[in-house]
């Protein structure tokens, strides 16, 4: 039996500081330390699956209406050691969504921050969980 609400990553050592991640289909991506490789870190990946995730759910709402000419968003935090540990702050996304001239673009244009207020509150699984906070357990096998 499958549970189709499960999410799994395998992460393997790959060198000296780097990782790979596979997804169940396969997919693959990179990460490190963030020397002078180009692989992302671990932060860099939360801010990129926060700005992906809201990403996918505004073009799903607003490309109803019209396809954007240009589409960008931009994660940034601040990372600090405190008396609580590592961790960010600040956590930001900008959206810088253009849209066609004409009623189709008029229409996007005006779903657009309804969008991103519903991806905020209410369909980001991953902004979600970090603003509601989750606990990770941590094992060894």
């Amino acid at each position: 039996m499958t549970d189709d609400t499960l999410r799994s990553i395998e992460v393997t050592k790959i060198g000296p500081h780097r990782f790979k991640a596979v997804n169940a289909r396969g997919g693959e991506t990179f990460f490190g330390v963030g020397g002078t490789d180009p692989d992302f870190t671990p932060v860099e990946l939360l801010l990129a699956a926060l700005a992906g995730c809201s990403a996918i759910d505004v073009e799903s709402i607003t490309h109803k209406r019209a396809l954007s000419t240009s589409f960008t968003v931009e994660s940034e935090g601040h990372k600090v050691r405190d008396d609580s540990g590592n961790h960010l702050t600040g956590l930001r996304l900008t959206f810088d969504v253009t849209f066609p001239p004409g009623p189709e673009g008029d229409a996007a244009r005006e779903a657009l921050p309804r969008a991103i207020e519903m991806s905020r509150d209410r369909l980001c699984s991953v902004s979600r969980t970090v603003q509601r906070g989750a606990d990770v357990v941590y094992e060894q096998r």
